[in-house]
């Protein structure tokens, strides 16, 4: 995925040390389970009498089921994933439709699972991801967000990975939530509303990864080759039409 330069220039040395075995204890870690046992869950939920079905969760702004907090999320846009402080993955929106294609592939059994467990060990994935979650424990350069686009090369799939520190009521860091999401469809639909379209931005100096190998454009025309323009950028930009707002 495509990092930030802030993100690029972080000391190997210190984000490599995050622990992936999720070997520490957080304030919320449910203790002697085993943290890549498939039925984690189920065993946690038991352990800490959690609540289920239609219990009430007074919320800081409401109050709502289990169950009626389970339909939200699994219906809310894009996916949902959340890590705790000590590394282990605690959660993400199950889609209703159990045939739909994750863009960031999650099953049930991997809930509980270590950090080290979920990420494969292939192409410099777990270094990578070390680095994501060590920017945002420690608020990198005061960052508590990282932007991840996907370069697919497809101008019609523009999928982003956006991570979030998450604190506590003190401010100290509690995990990470990540959603990923395709922006296509909502980039298209917002051009189509206000009568823009996606051109290419001759002054750019960046974005020749998400034009390279991809189809030309049906409504602009743009050239697609990062032969022909090595760091073209798509953006949203005025028609040369009469309908439409701009919101430039």
């Amino acid at each position: 995925m495509a990092e930030p330069k802030w993100l690029k220039d972080m000391d190997k040395d210190q984000y490599l040390k995050e622990d992936f075995d999720a070997q520490g204890k957080s304030h919320y870690t449910v203790a002697d389970l085993i943290k890549n046992d498939p039925d984690w869950l189920d065993k946690a939920a038991e352990k800490t009498h959690a609540a289920t079905g239609d219990d009430y969760v007074k919320l800081d702004s409401g109050l709502l089921t289990v169950n009626q907090i389970n339909w939200m999320l699994r219906n809310t846009i894009g996916e949902l994933t959340f890590v705790d402080d000590n590394n282990q993955f605690l959660w993400y929106n199950r889609p209703v439709d159990p045939n739909v294609k994750m863009k960031a592939k999650r099953v049930p059994a991997q809930v509980g699972n270590t950090m080290g467990e979920v990420h494969p060990d292939v192409r410099d994935v777990i270094p990578e991801a070390k680095k994501v979650v060590h920017a945002l424990r420690t608020k990198e350069g005061g960052h508590d967000t990282v932007y991840m686009p996907v370069p697919t090369g497809n101008l019609k799939q523009l999928v982003l990975h956006y991570y979030k520190r998450v604190e506590d009521d003190e401010g100290n860091y509690a995990g990470i939530y990540e959603w990923v999401q395709d922006l296509y469809p909502l980039v298209k639909y917002f051009c189509e509303t206000t009568g823009q379209k996606l051109v290419v931005d001759p002054d750019a100096t960046t974005g020749a990864t998400y034009r390279r190998n991809s189809a030309p454009d049906a409504q602009t025309k743009a050239s697609t080759k990062a032969a022909t323009a090595a760091e073209e950028q798509a953006k949203v930009v005025e028609p040369d039409t009469a309908t439409g707002a701009s919101h430039n």
